[in-house]
């Protein structure tokens, strides 16, 4: 019989606890414990039945430890991981994977170095929301993409812990951002060719609690790419959509994580008459809504995900030595663009890149 994959877990908060859960529950895996570096949360861990590692050596020391997962704040993802790695264990880092483009080179180059697996945790990639607007573009359902809006609204401002400091990589272009770069990156194929970015303090001056970012994308000839925004607001008390993307034939809307949304689509182009309505204190004909016999309304298309995957992924690629999922070349471009965002939002105008 094969080994279990046994995996420790330094950093025991909320996603920390999170991912003992899933790797408790995911055939193969063995969880080996969690370390703190607080006292009650080793107390914690115990309470639930876990082992509370008492130092960072004993994890990387422990002979049925083959990976560790770095769940911790993100200024000490580097030195855990070069540590870890060096220690001949393979590393799953938690999002964002460094402070900066620099600091990310160095985990690969030990992972290079010490022929370990170095990959991060970027779990969105499962979310069934994601996946159903990327099979809509991919698949051309709606013509030629012409707009892509991502949001994620929230109302209760940057949380109280560390990403509310900027030594410890807070904010929200470092916290949801990468998230949301993460999905529009790996679902338009061609380059960033230049990037504009706000970010806004409206309930916190030390960090950014929210951002607009734009994004333009190279496309070879005879293709186009569509604009992107991606939003992130923490002082949002109204939601706007979770998704939002228009082709040149239809649109479609997602509102949120429950998948709630439809696409509408034009039925009969010939029909193209329109009759003046009153809008406000006046009458429009450009902006009259379609008769309902020349649209469709369609469901959204079914998908489903199971975010364990991720660890099923990285245990293959450990034990066969291949690429995991997650590639280093994929964090490298997504480190870069963080990067041209702060660069745009300190100078206030667009950046041109070849991202």
């Amino acid at each position: 019989m094969t080994k279990p994959f046994g995996v420790a877990v330094v950093g025991y908060g909320g996603m920390g606890s999170w991912h003992t859960r899933e790797l408790q529950s995911i055939e193969g895996i063995r969880l080996s414990g969690a370390y703190d570096i607080l006292p009650e949360r080793r107390r914690i861990c115990e309470e639930n039945g876990i082992r509370a590692f008492s130092s960072l050596e004993e994890v990387l020391s422990d002979p049925d430890t083959d990976l560790v997962t770095i769940a911790t704040p993100n200024d000490v993802h580097l030195e855990i991981a070069v540590r870890a790695m060096r220690a001949g264990k393979h590393v799953v880092c938690e999002k964002p994977v460094s402070m900066n483009v620099a600091e990310l080179e160095e985990m690969i180059s030990a992972a290079n170095e010490t022929g370990r697996l170095f990959t991060v945790h970027q779990n969105r990639r499962w979310d069934e929301d994601y996946l159903m607007i990327r099979k809509i573009y991919e698949e051309g359902t709606l013509g030629t993409v012409y707009n892509i809006e991502s949001r994620v609204h929230g109302s209760r401002g940057v949380p109280g812990d560390w990403r509310n400091t900027v030594e410890h990589g807070g904010g929200m272009v470092l916290d949801w951002g990468v998230h949301l770069y993460d999905q529009i990156l790996t679902m338009i194929p061609y380059p960033v060719s230049s990037v504009y970015a706000e970010l806004t303090h409206v309930t916190n001056d030390v960090v950014d609690d929210g951002f607009r970012v734009l994004l333009h994308f190279d496309a070879p000839e005879g293709k186009t790419a569509p604009l992107c925004l991606v939003e992130v607001g923490t002082s949002n008390f109204i939601n706007l959509p979770r998704w939002y993307m228009c082709g040149e034939n239809g649109s479609a809307v997602i509102e949120d994580w429950e998948k709630h949304g439809r696409i509408t689509m034009v039925s009969h182009w010939e029909d193209r008459e329109a009759v003046p309505v009153v809008a406000g204190a006046g009458l429009t004909k450009t902006m009259a809504p379609r008769s309902e016999d020349t649209i469709e309304n369609y469901p959204l298309p079914e998908m489903h995900s199971d975010v364990r995957d991720f660890y099923r992924d990285v245990m293959d690629a450990a034990r066969t030595g291949r690429e995991p999922r997650i590639r280093h070349a994929e964090l490298l471009r997504q480190m870069r663009l963080v990067e041209a965002i702060f660069r745009s939002a300190e100078t206030g105008q667009a950046v041109s890149v070849h991202i």
